[in-house]
């Protein structure tokens, strides 16, 4: 292939390659197909590579005329080793979508035609970013949301457990196909805050479906919520937060926890009402727990992030003092986890100090270390905040643990004075 030039208008001036899909787009520059996909619908970039102007619309055209052309200058040139390139499928466009769409929805109770058609669908998100584009164009993710939906309320009306498990098959394909799709911010708001019943079948599926649908769920909810607007974030029920604690607390996947506590951050930073909430689905505890198993140290920084948040509320508090080993816990990821966690930590322990400390409690964090792991933030590498809370904290006990025994020597030098 050395031996032979090819021509400078057969290289796609994205790669300079030779094309073996060339497509115009609307400025009449001509592109290998791969490559202007991952410009437009990978990159999301809106311009021609070569002209930059802006892009009236992302078509593609293919370029017969061109293909041709280097299909027989491939042929003619092939005992130089010049590979024959054959001519390319056509992907599925936008118009062929609706079609499919409206097929089925005529059809809508038949659960064989509803799973032949997410299949079709599963099969055209497989064709990479542009077919995900055309998917959403064409209205597959509204389709998708309504087979959610419906299938979710008649599972409700217990059926019988043949009729069930149909639509449980339906709604779980629906769901791995729409994070297969990399859908846009525009359509999850729209689907998010004016689609009352979306949340509520999300809900439904964590509650009855099986680990992967739930994992699903959950990371679609957590792109969602990214973009819902103040009402829908303050609107969300008792029951989605403790189906939500349940995906944390079963541990269903290091991806699906994620996006779980990545939800319980978003709704609880700012929202004392959500704290509560979450409190009440049992979040403490099943964090304490998750925290003292942890080894993964951005996991570990996520879930003290979220009871930081927790612990802002009364009831958030009293139930990581519930907790046997809640305080020790806490302390324990003090200094070895991230400078994040260790803040985040030590507000913990600022919060419980201030506003919920007895005796018991100022005894407790003595006995188990507390004291002697603030010493020690007082003399490490700590973010100016972090020490300040130490001090403060140390301070507020100082006629308790100033001189107890409990704390090592070379750490006391450290005490703060009163």
């Amino acid at each position: 292939m050395d031996e032979v030039e090819i021509p400078a208008h057969f290289l796609c001036p994205i790669s300079l390659q030779l094309m073996r899909d060339p497509v115009v787009v609307a400025t009449g520059i001509t592109y290998d197909r791969d490559n202007i996909e991952k410009w437009l619908f990978y990159c999301k970039n809106k311009t021609c590579p070569v002209t930059k102007q802006v892009l009236s619309d992302s078509d593609l055209t293919p370029n017969h005329t061109l293909r041709r052309l280097i299909q027989s200058w491939c042929t003619l040139n092939a005992s130089h080793g010049i590979e024959i390139i054959p001519t390319p499928k056509l992907p599925v466009n936008k118009t062929q979508i609706v079609k499919l769409l409206i097929k089925d929805a005529e059809k809508f109770l038949d659960h064989n035609m509803q799973l032949k058609c997410l299949r079709k669908l599963k099969s055209i998100t497989l064709e990479g970013e542009r077919s995900s584009s055309c998917l959403e164009s064409a209205g597959a993710v509204e389709f998708l949301v309504s087979i959610i939906k419906s299938n979710n309320h008649s599972i409700s009306q217990e059926l019988n457990d043949s009729l069930s498990d149909e639509f449980m098959k339906a709604s779980d394909e629906a769901l791995s196909i729409l994070n297969q799709l990399q859908i846009s911010d525009c359509c999850l708001r729209k689907i998010i805050n004016y689609d009352c019943g979306f949340v509520e079948a999300l809900v439904g599926v964590l509650k009855q479906g099986n680990y992967q649908s739930r994992a699903y769920a959950t990371m679609l909810l957590k792109n969602a919520f990214k973009v819902a607007d103040s009402i829908q974030l303050t609107s969300t029920t008792r029951e989605f937060f403790a189906e939500i604690v349940r995906v944390l607390r079963d541990q269903i996947s290091q991806q699906a926890s994620k996006a779980a506590l990545k939800i319980l951050i978003q709704l609880c930073t700012p929202r004392s009402r959500n704290r509560i909430k979450a409190v009440e689905g049992g979040a403490v505890m099943v964090l304490i727990e998750l925290i003292l198993e942890a080894s993964e140290n951005r996991a570990c920084e996520l879930k003290l992030i979220l009871l930081d948040q927790l612990c802002r509320s009364a009831e958030g508090r009293a139930e990581l003092l519930k907790h046997g080993a809640g305080l020790a816990v806490v302390s324990k990821k003090i200094l070895r986890v991230s400078r994040v966690a260790s803040d985040s930590a030590v507000k913990i322990l600022c919060y419980i100090c201030k506003f919920s400390t007895t005796c018991r409690v100022v005894q407790e964090m003595l006995e188990v270390g507390v004291v002697a792991k603030l010493c020690l933030v007082l003399q490490v590498d700590c973010s100016y905040k972090t020490k300040e809370r130490a001090r403060k904290i140390l301070r507020l006990h100082s006629k308790v643990w100033r001189n107890s025994s409990c704390i090592p020597s070379h750490l006391l030098a450290s005490y703060p004075s009163s």
